[in-house]
Formats: structure tokens, sequence, C-alpha cells
């Protein structure tokens, strides 16, 4: 762990390898990352291999070093705080990172009317 990118938070919400793999190196490197999932678990939260009591290695192995929440992103309420989260306020604040559709409640236009100097990785 390296300390270049400490005081910086990012938010994460992506799944599969790219997404993931950015914000464990930014975690790597001293970035407070906070990753939210749906409830239950983003599409990859099962994915292979497993561990005997079925946890995924994949998953464990991408996530490590970053703080977690589940939002229940089917439901409005869920959405906004997905929303909040990722343009929440503070000097070191304002980078998200994602794969999630271009369009929508997470898309780059919709957060960054909320918070302009969003930087979306």
């Amino acid at each position: 762990m390296y300390d270049l990118l400490k005081g910086l938070r990012v938010v994460e919400g992506s799944s599969f390898v790219a997404g993931p793999t950015c914000g464990l190196y930014l975690a790597q490197l001293g970035a407070e990352v906070i990753r939210f999932d749906n409830i239950g678990g983003g599409p990859d939260f099962n994915r292979w291999p497993l561990s005997a009591k079925g946890d995924s290695f994949y998953w464990e192995g991408l996530n490590k070093s970053k703080k977690s929440i589940a939002i229940d992103l089917s439901r409005p309420e869920g959405r906004r705080l997905a929303q909040e989260l990722a343009t929440a306020p503070g000097d070191n604040a304002g980078a998200f990172v994602t794969n999630f559709p271009v369009e929508g409640f997470l898309s780059y236009e919709a957060l960054a009317a909320l918070r302009p100097d969003l930087v979306c990785v």
C-alpha cells in the first residue's frame, strides 16, 4: 500500500474486471475507495472460482482494501443515495469509477448536474 493518493475519496459503482481493477489500484495507491453494490451483490458477486463456502475469490480479490455498502438500486431512494454518494462534497472527493450503462441515473450527465467538477473514470 502506498500513500500517493492519500486523502482522495473515490466512489466505485462497477462490476466485472475493468472497473473494480481501477478501484483496486486506486486503493492500493492510498485512495479511500467506497464501493456500492445492489443488495445481494453485484452481477459479478458469485463469479467463479468459488471457495468451499461459496465465496467468490474473484470478487474478494478485486475488492480488497475498499469500503463497501449495499444499496437497493431498484428503488428511487436507493438510486438517489448512489447519486448522492458519487457526488458527495469535499475537497478530495468527486471521483467516480463506473462501468454502468452510459445512460441512466448514474450517467455522467446526471451526476455532473449534481456536481459539475465530477471526474468519471
